[in-house]
């Protein structure tokens, strides 16, 4: 797989339009959508000589309400460092979003080593995604919301162990490497910004199949039974505020960035996977900083170098050769 830029990566805009139009075609702006159960319905409409027609005044839709609303349900969980939102149906975040501080980053309070990886019970369990669902994968349990982000008490790292902050990801190559270090820039931004906040997910995008030409969405699925879905591809939006010595600004800068879920060499440059932010609208089906205006934002990657430090993290001891298929544990 080539990493020259985005549009290589997730298509590009010379094949004749494909995930190239499905990423970076214009956005419609939406309100968001109501979740709520409606309380009641239209009115049946009148025939032309003002009766009401008997099939419109007897149909009743929203009755099998009584017997419980189908969903879509959405678990929003707030955590001490991160918010999630959970997909029962992929078992993986929605999206996770954080705030980091250079005050939050310098807390010294937590230990790894006392932290583990566990099951979310606030989840029912027959959408709950399982320890036993990793083992022997082949991927990692990959934060969302890192654990070096959350050192600050013992409790706000433990809970970026839970698996509602875990998605499969490739170990060796992205999420012990080219994710890591996706993660430091994040931290490292608290140096010149007094305020950091990162959104970050999972994402399932479509690619032109070489058989048929025809563009499907595919991705593989773990477990047992196959119930947790691997993501193609993660995304990170960076929102940060207020310039460190600038206090007078209200306004903020900001940069999405795709990656696949794949090997991805260090040298690759950062900004090849950048994307604007209604390309990443239009992937994930989520909405961002709606509320804020155009001219209040300001492009991050023109303000400092989006680049990655490359470094080495501390890494799992391989597996015993019984088990090789057992994932690392994570960052």
């Amino acid at each position: 797989m080539s990493y020259k830029n985005i549009a290589t990566v997730l298509g590009s805009a010379a094949v004749g339009g494909g995930i190239a139009n499905y990423l970076f075609g214009r956005s419609s702006k939406a309100p968001a959508g109501d979740q709520t159960v409606p309380s009641k319905l239209e009115p049946a409409p009148s025939r032309p000589d003002g009766s009401v027609s008997l099939v419109g005044s007897s149909v009743n839709p929203s009755g099998f309400f009584q017997y419980g609303f189908p969903g879509p349900i959405h678990d929003l969980q707030g955590r001490d460092e991160f918010v999630s939102c959970y997909n029962r149906q992929t078992r993986n975040p929605y999206w996770v979003v954080e705030h980091i501080t250079s005050e939050s980053l310098a807390a010294r309070n937590a230990d790894r080593k006392f932290s583990f990886f566990k099951e979310d019970e606030a989840i029912p369990e027959i959408f709950r995604g399982k320890l036993k669902d990793y083992f022997r994968s082949g991927y990692d349990r990959g934060h969302q919301a890192p654990a070096a982000n959350a050192k600050f008490t013992q409790k706000a790292m433990d809970e970026t162990f839970f698996l509602t902050n875990i998605s499969p990801q490739v170990g060796d190559g992205f999420n012990r490497d080219y994710w890591a270090h996706l993660e430091y820039f994040c931290r490292q931004l608290t140096k010149k910004y007094t305020s950091v906040r990162v959104v970050t997910g999972p994402l399932y995008l479509p690619k032109v199949d070489p058989v048929d030409g025809k563009t499907k969405v595919c991705y593989e699925v773990i477990g047992n039974p196959p119930n947790i879905a691997v993501p193609t591809h993660f995304f990170k939006l960076i929102v940060v505020e207020k310039p460190v010595g600038n206090l007078n600004t209200d306004n903020i800068s900001v940069a999405a960035f795709v990656l696949p879920n794949d090997v991805i060499p260090n040298e690759t440059k950062l900004t090849d996977f950048q994307v604007p932010i209604d390309a990443l609208e239009r992937s994930s089906g989520l909405q961002f900083l709606q509320k804020v205006p155009p001219n209040k934002r300001k492009e991050l990657c023109k303000e400092v170098n989006c680049q990655i430090t490359v470094r080495e993290f501390q890494k799992a001891l391989p597996p015993p050769k019984e088990v090789l298929g057992l994932p690392g544990p994570g960052k």
